[in-house]
């Protein structure tokens, strides 16, 4: 059964420790059920694709059901039995780690030092659960996708960047975890966070409301609504403000010509492009470089 003080062990607080990956594989899973089982390793299960249930054997009276679905990961406690379960209606596309916690070396902290210089983890840390259930805003994903990836190497990967990626994994999960804590009483403001986040990490891509409303699960005229009502403008607004205030930064800082600061940027069009830069700053981005450029030496060299 599950150790009565939640999700981490208490000596992660108390020594100095680091996490070690034993296990970890990407498998997409249809019409499958896994019996009940414990290992001695913690694990994170992340839904690439499609939907899947994972039962949790929280006592000999108590099994709890967690449904996942695209973009949703579950923590677990190293000693919970659970069991996957995918249906035979459409496949299930799966991430997983499994890690286990031993002596720390190196150069990198361990996480009794990554708690003390970070309050997030402190927090994390002290998880009263023996299993976590969030939905990520794709954060989550790429840092486990890099690990992995560094990881398939064999004895040519990077022990550390193995550490370090682990390590943003941590603060990653535990800032998404405190986010959605404090987003609890008010669904719409986490919704809208997960829509910003998106759109800061995707806005040179082409992007539609439809897109981003997929990334969050939420229909795309209600996430329009509450969108709106949080923060005053509508989300192509937005998107179209960072996109321009990532077009000043460029301009500024480096040597990309202006014909290709379009594609940077997540504008097709190299006209409308140019439309929307003369809205935002009301100059052309010609002449917003060349008077940042005039600025910079006020100053005789």
């Amino acid at each position: 059964m599950p150790d009565a003080h939640g999700l981490f062990p208490a000596r992660l607080t108390e020594e100095h420790v680091q996490p070690q990956v034993v296990a970890y594989y990407f498998k997409q899973w249809q019409g499958f059920q896994m019996p009940f089982h414990t290992h001695e390793f913690a694990e994170i299960m992340y839904v690439i694709d499609g939907t899947c249930d994972v039962e949790l054997q929280l006592s000999s009276r108590q099994i709890n059901c967690v449904k996942l679905k695209k973009g949703e990961f579950i923590v677990l406690d190293a000693t919970v039995p659970h069991r996957l379960l995918v249906g035979e209606t459409g496949p299930c596309r799966m991430l997983n780690v499994e890690f286990r916690y031993v002596p720390h070396s190196g150069a990198l902290p361990s996480i009794l030092q990554l708690a003390m210089a970070e309050e997030v983890v402190a927090t994390f840390l002290k998880e009263t659960e023996s299993y976590l259930v969030l939905r990520d805003p794709d954060e989550v994903y790429y840092v486990m996708k890099s690990l992995v990836l560094e990881l398939d190497k064999g004895a040519g990967r990077s022990e550390m960047l193995v550490q370090l990626l682990f390590v943003q994994l941590l603060v990653r999960i535990a800032r998404l975890r405190e986010e959605t804590r404090q987003g609890a009483s008010e669904p719409s403001d986490y919704y809208v966070k997960q829509s910003m986040a998106f759109m800061q990490q995707n806005y040179d891509r082409d992007m539609q409301v439809k897109d981003i409303a997929q990334a969050v699960s939420l229909h795309p005229g209600y996430l329009q609504r509450i969108f709106k009502k949080v923060t005053g403008q509508t989300m192509m607004a937005y998107l179209t403000t960072l996109r321009m205030d990532k077009a000043c930064m460029l301009l500024l800082e480096t040597d990309v010509p202006i014909a290709e600061i379009c594609d940077y940027v997540g504008i097709g069009s190299r006209q409308y492009f140019h439309m929307l830069f003369k809205a935002h700053t009301n100059r052309t981005p010609a002449e917003y470089r060349n008077s940042m450029n005039t600025h910079k030496w006020i100053v005789p060299r």
